[in-house]
């Protein structure tokens, strides 16, 4: 039994996020808060607006404070409010644009409130596709090295953030992203598949230049003609990838199918996943899919992807991508095999991303940090002088 009221002795823990947008950060943060004790910690959770297709993920017994604001600039002052009165042990956030506002704003908040990060990306390969990158690089080494935690999902992003951007190596802790393998396979126990010969490929995540569908979309045509491609998610490039389907006439190969319950499926009843990404921090689209059995290809520039090949090294292959001519990423996809199987395939995923041993890694980091007595932060200075 979780206790609760006056007596309530545990840490108090707030998430905060956008929205619940389909991506993976949102993604590993309401796998955490789902997964996260109830008796060491009162979970709340903060969004900047309500909207998303992944609110149903928020356990019933999460607090949850909707700021009404979809625009960070607006919402801030309303975060820094909900912050200063509920005086959370812990505050954690995970998209880069939150962290250096929690971090700016820190002045304003409560002493005993702890920052607890995560880097969502791999700086070296995000940043330079941002607006504004040089800004956006001078704030990273301004900011970032004040936080009291930093969860990075893999070793690159370890080593950038340690010897980039200055954040002293005891504040950084690997925390891999956590895949929920009991749930995830019981919706994947009916594996589908769309019918007849070929192989069949899937891929997922938010249609945005920087997941590469377009690549991948333009190079599909020198796979057999029997082949089939399903793209799972929504985002602002959808437009763009069904005018290159319907130009490139792959409209009975190529499918954009959406946000779907069913991918967990899909997944499980395809011959290989396919990550065509520009950059990553460490696709979660991976992890489901060796979890369903599924082996994955992705590019080299998949973040922590080449780690996940190391763990599993027979179910990960890395391949590269030309945008002007064939591709060895095309050649991995020719030289899948079809399965053969039925039923549902054995996990391929790594037993350190199962959503138990993350949980553990993330609540023995965050007890640390709250039991830890040393002084909070005394030359944290942005010009002004911080609350009390």
């Amino acid at each position: 039994m979780v206790v609760t009221g006056k007596a309530d002795k545990r840490a108090k823990l707030l998430f905060v996020l956008p929205n619940f947008a389909g991506g993976g950060a949102e993604r590993v943060a309401l796998t955490l808060l789902a997964e996260i004790d109830r008796q060491r910690f009162a979970p709340h959770l903060a969004v900047l607006s309500a909207s998303g297709p992944l609110r149903g993920l928020v356990a019933n017994d999460v607090q949850l404070h909707e700021l009404g604001e979809g625009r960070l600039r607006r919402a801030l002052p309303k975060l820094i409010g909900l912050v200063r009165h509920l005086n959370p042990s812990v505050v954690f956030a995970t998209q880069g644009y939150l962290n250096m506002a929690l971090l700016a704003a820190r002045p304003l908040l409560p002493r005993e409130t702890r920052l607890a990060l995560r880097e969502s990306n791999t700086p070296s390969q995000s940043l330079p596709n941002r607006r504004y990158a040089r800004l956006m690089a001078w704030a990273y080494r301004l900011l970032y090295p004040r936080t009291d935690l930093l969860f990075c999902q893999h070793r690159l992003t370890e080593r950038e953030m340690r010897d980039r951007f200055g954040v002293p190596a005891d504040k950084i802790v690997s925390l891999p992203n956590p895949v929920p393998l009991e749930n995830l396979r019981a919706a994947a126990a009916r594996p589908r598949r769309d019918a007849g010969p070929g192989l069949r490929f899937v891929a997922a995540g938010r249609l945005h230049r920087q997941k590469g569908f377009d690549r991948l979309i333009g190079s599909f045509p020198a796979l057999p003609a029997d082949c089939r491609l399903t793209v799972y998610g929504e985002g602002p490039d959808r437009a763009v990838l069904e005018a290159q389907i319907s130009a490139l006439a792959l409209q009975d190969r190529v499918t954009l199918a959406g946000f779907s319950d069913t991918l967990p499926a899909a997944l499980a009843g395809a011959d290989a996943c396919v990550i065509p990404s520009r950059w990553e921090g460490l696709p979660n689209v991976a992890l489901e899919a060796l979890a369903c059995g599924t082996p994955v290809i992705a590019t080299p520039e998949s973040g922590g992807i080449a780690e996940l090949a190391e763990a599993a090294p027979e179910a990960v292959t890395l391949a590269g991508f030309s945008e002007n001519e064939p591709t060895s990423f095309i050649a991995a996809m020719q030289g899948c095999s079809a399965r053969q199987e039925i039923g549902l395939r054995s996990s391929l995923l790594p037993a350190a991303y199962d959503a138990t041993a993350v949980r553990n890694r993330f609540e023995n980091a965050l007890l640390t940090l709250v039991s830890d007595a040393r002084p909070l932060h005394k030359n944290v200075s942005l010009g002004y002088k911080r609350r009390p």
